[in-house]
């Protein structure tokens, strides 16, 4: 709070803006300064609200020591002063009786006797209050259930009394009989209680959120394994990170430990890592630590106690280490509510929670598979696994000659030797073999480095690549093997060429570097003499490949023929010569040749017959590649179904090679645009997850998340709200997201989708917040002031949907201002014409002027839209606005205005025809403008003659769906007649 109010308006001001906080130390510390600004002005009433807002702040924020000392404040006022109570007040006061006997139970310190005397306090006071007991007989019940003795007598005192005003929510005492089912083994009869919470009927602040963590557990043993997981991805997002829901929290983290999703668990952990120090309330500490206690020991279990996990701040923990505090912290607090209550309650229930074995060896909560390993904070990417990969020989000289032997073929087990190489020459014990056959170190690590090369370049990675290249050469020159340098200064030209130019000329820039690197690489090639076939081979390769890159670049047909002569010659040599991997890679680099320009059929056959040559003479390795060639050919030629076969036979044969062998991260994201094509979305949104993983084993991280983008929308498109945004919570957690290192713009882009995806899920709160937030940061993007004028616009929207129109306004003026530099016509203008209802139909003729001043906005767009040529996608911009100007007029009760400008909008839009191109928005201004003509300004006859009219018009063209809300209204008129 920047400065304290001067006057009791300034006051209850600031209390309505802290209660749009979350809980948390900020909505505290605010609560606590306007406690002392009340006490200023000498004024009871403002001064109950404040308490009341303080003891909100303590309860909601987990701090249960605080809060029984507020209410103490609250109840002498009510004692001294009764009549600053109104009958809102007073409401307030007895239903706080029940948050101190909840703190109380919180605190193992507060002796049973006074958890008991605050209990019979509660019932004196309601008995001379003249109010029901059901309140306190659920207390009551409550303590019982804490402590574990007399729960059955104590809950028929409770459960068989009627509610009144005072009782708990339907909801929470729909939780407390459920978890009474639960403690008795009934799991089917608490998953029947807890229905009406968790299908919605029932709601309040902390609910469904708490019965679905206990939910979760019951439904994996009575097999509802889909509801399950339907209940975390929900009932987690409305929990995580509240201190006042940390039990909850450590209940989906048990869950994870026990369905297989151990990385999922430390995900979360990390993510709540602050309820380690910001819950204050011991009994939520020990449900919390007992949860991550059931976490850590299981991934302890599965021998990962050393991975590095979420703790406590002030220092870095193991798995196995924050296992060991929390157990020591947990059976502490255990045992001191046990003394405190003389039960062994809290050490059984602990006890039974941690010897409970996994439920499921695997369910699948997210889209977002991740092991172990991955999920590790500061950890090494996990190496992927290849299947029944290759033994390489013991003695180091047969395996230096063996990688270079499957190096010359191209075979792919040779990134297996150099792996292997690459660590024993990397241990500074190395020796290396004295032969003449495997010849010096220096040529080794030339070896080394060239292979490195290799990797950065199929990563994209081609400053890199080139200068690993030019490296290696070097290295080939003091070794003493001038054509191997030769080859490395030819992939050094090829990569240089690669690297992305930047300016307005990038593509001519890119070109002629292509160009000049073919040309160096045809001397390169003459003035290296004794070249063996396969370096040769090589070169040759490089040349095709260089030209062929040039003209998927230009577009251009003078460079075809260039592309083909140099295929032609590299076939030539390698037929000559036998070498079966570059006989391949001519036919591919030809195929595709044919497709860059535009001669598909040409490609397919080509392939077809290069396929054919592949499973008689091999290489085997080059079949994936191939077939998915082939597939993505298939796809320009529009079939695919035949794409997606050989798509997918690509992907299993790739299986049976080292995981670099073939681009499986392509594979997976053209079988996503297959299977889009042909109706199987959820199968695509599986190919794009897997598309991202791949890249994100490869260190491809931005790509990944690209992919993972594509994911969330899809996932948002089909409806799977929850698992769109627990994808995106995963992702924004990722270390480089936090600190920003990752694009700004495709963080941007995630978060906006979380923040739609949060809307559909009707979390406007939590959607709100984010657009603002985004709204702010956009305003500063100075070179795409566009996106900055959608983001604002979406904003605008959702904060009139919420009833806050000065800040939509302010929000649309960005908009607007944004939509100077970079129109925007149609988005402003469904903005605005949106705007204008919401405040139209929220505050009737209060706020036409308001609305009115949107639609003239949106008028000023219509009229620039006109006058840029602008044709909208959608509905056009005139007869829209004419339209929204009648329905504000409606709303607002100027139906005379309304039916004029509803008027205007039917005859801007014409009669429909055949044709559905209007017809069903012709109806509905047809029939608004009836609605108001017969029943608002009260004239059925002439709203009967156009409605009539319109039923004949519309049936005669076909369009028998659009007439019926007409007909129902004409009927309507007619009953009122």
């Amino acid at each position: 709070m920047t400065t304290a109010p001067q006057t009791t308006d300034e006051l209850y001001q600031a209390l309505q803006e802290n209660d749009r906080r979350p809980y948390g130390r900020t909505r505290t510390v605010t609560a606590e300064e306007l406690v002392d600004a009340a006490e200023q002005f000498g004024e009871p009433g403002p001064l109950i609200d404040a308490l009341l807002e303080l003891q909100e702040a303590y309860t909601y924020g987990s701090e249960p020591r605080k809060s029984p000392v507020v209410f103490a404040r609250l109840l002498t006022l009510f004692d001294e002063q009764p009549d600053a109570f109104d009958e809102r007040l007073r409401h307030q006061l007895f239903w706080r009786f029940k948050w101190v006997a909840h703190a109380l139970r919180q605190l193992p310190e507060i002796p049973l006797a006074s958890l008991n005397q605050w209990l019979t306090e509660m019932r004196e006071r309601y008995e001379k209050a003249d109010l029901g007991l059901q309140p306190y007989y659920g207390q009551a019940y409550q303590l019982a259930a804490h402590v574990g003795e007399d729960t059955a007598l104590a809950y028929d005192l409770w459960a068989a009394r009627t509610r009144t005003r005072l009782s708990d929510c339907e909801a929470c005492e729909t939780c407390q009989r459920a978890r009474y089912l639960l403690r008795a083994g009934d799991d089917e009869g608490a998953l029947r209680a807890f229905e009406p919470v968790l299908a919605g009927k029932e709601s309040c602040k902390e609910e469904p959120a708490r019965s679905a963590s206990y939910a979760l557990l019951p439904l994996l043993r009575t097999g509802d394994t889909d509801r399950a997981r339907e209940l975390h991805l929900t009932g987690y997002r409305a929990c995580r990170r509240n201190p006042s829901m940390s039990e909850e929290v450590g209940r989906h983290l048990e869950f994870c430990a026990l369905t297989g999703n151990e990385a999922r668990g430390l995900e979360l952990l990390a993510e709540n890592r602050n309820l380690f120090d910001e819950v204050d309330s011991p009994l939520d500490q020990l449900g919390f630590l007992t949860g991550v206690e059931v976490l850590l020991q299981r991934v302890e279990a599965l021998g990962h106690g050393e991975l590095p996990a979420a703790g406590y701040p002030g220092r870095t923990w193991t798995v196995a280490g924050l296992r060991a505090e929390v157990r020591g912290r947990a059976d502490d607090l255990a045992a001191r509510f046990d003394a405190r209550n003389g039960t062994t309650t809290h050490a059984d229930r602990r006890r039974t929670r941690l010897d409970r074995a996994p439920l499921l060896e695997r369910l699948e909560l997210t889209l977002r598979t991740r092991e172990l390993d991955e999920v590790a904070q500061a950890a090494p990417a996990a190496a992927p696994t290849t299947p029944a990969a290759p033994a390489v020989p013991e003695s180091l000289t047969e395996l230096i000659l063996r990688a270079r032997e499957l190096d010359e073929v191209g075979h792919p087990e040779a990134q297996v030797c150099w792996a292997r190489l690459r660590t024993l020459v990397a241990d500074p014990g190395y020796s290396h073999p004295d032969d003449p056959a495997v010849g010096p170190l220096v040529r080794l690590r030339a070896d080394l480095l060239a292979e490195e090369a290799h990797r950065a370049g199929a990563k994209e990675e081609y400053a890199d690549s080139a200068a690993l290249h030019e490296e290696a050469a070097a290295l080939y020159d003091d070794a003493g093997e001038p054509a191997d340098a030769a080859v490395c200064r030819a992939c050094a030209l090829l990569a240089t060429a690669e690297i992305p130019p930047r300016g307005e000329d990038a593509a001519e820039v890119r070109i002629a570097g292509l160009t000049d690197a073919h040309a160096a690489m045809v001397r390169l090639h003459e003035e290296t003499p004794d070249l063996a076939p396969y370096q040769e081979a090589r070169l040759l390769r490089l040349r095709a490949t260089t030209l062929a890159v040039r003209l998927q670049t230009s577009g251009n047909e003078e460079h075809i023929a260039p592309v083909h002569a140099e295929i032609e010659l590299l076939h030539t040599f390698a037929t000559r010569h036998e070498l079966a991997g570059q006989v391949s890679g001519a036919l591919l680099l030809r195929a595709s040749t044919y497709a860059v320009s535009g001669d598909l059929p040409t490609a397919v056959t080509e392939i077809d017959a290069l396929l054919a040559r592949l499973r008689e003479h091999g290489p085997a390795w080059h079949l994936p590649r191939t077939l998915g060639l082939r597939g993505r050919l298939q796809l320009g030629l529009r079939d695919a179904e035949a794409a997606y076969t050989d798509l997918s036979e690509a992907l299993r044969l790739a299986a049976d090679w080292p995981a670099d062998t073939v681009d499986t991260t392509r594979l997976h994201g053209d079988l996503a645009e297959t299977c889009m094509r042909l109706g199987r979305p959820e199968e695509a949104l599986r190919h794009l997850t897997r598309s991202a993983e791949a890249d994100l084993r490869r260190g491809s991280r931005t790509d990944a998340f690209c992919s993972y983008s594509n994911a969330a929308q899809l996932s948002l498109d089909l409806g799977r709200v929850e698992d769109c945004i627990a994808l995106l919570d995963s992702l924004l957690i990722e270390p480089d997201v936090v600190s920003g290192e990752l694009d700004d713009r495709l963080v941007a882009q995630l978060r906006l989708t979380r923040a739609r995806a949060l809307r559909t899920g009707e979390d406007l709160k939590a959607a709100t917040a984010e657009f603002v937030a985004l709204a702010a940061e956009s305003a500063g993007w100075d070179d795409d002031p566009g996106s900055h004028a959608m983001i604002a616009a979406e904003t605008a929207v959702l904060l009139g949907e919420s009833g806050e129109f000065e800040r939509a306004r302010a929000a649309v003026d960005q908009a607007l201002a944004a939509h100077t530099k970079e129109p925007r016509y149609e988005m402003l203008s469904n903005c605005l014409r949106e705007l204008a209802r919401l405040q139209a139909q929220q505050q009737g003729p209060d706020g036409l002027a308001d609305a009115r001043a949107f639609l003239t906005d949106a008028g000023r767009i219509a009229d620039e839209a006109r006058a840029a040529a602008y044709e909208a996608h959608g509905r056009s911009l005139d007869s829209a606005l004419a339209y929204e100007h009648g329905r504000v007029n409606a709303y607002a009760g100027e139906y005379e205005d309304a039916l004029t400008a509803l008027d205007k909008a039917l005859a801007l839009l014409g009669e429909p025809g055949r044709e559905e191109d209007h017809a069903g928005e012709w109806a509905e201004c047809v029939r608004l403008a009836g609605a108001v003509e017969g029943l608002y300004l009260e004239r059925p006859a002439p709203a009967l003659t156009r409605l009539d009219a319109a039923i004949t018009r519309l049936t005669a063209l076909g369009h028998t769906d659009e007439t019926q809300p007409l007909t129902a209204l004409a009927a309507r008129l007619r009953d009122e007649a």
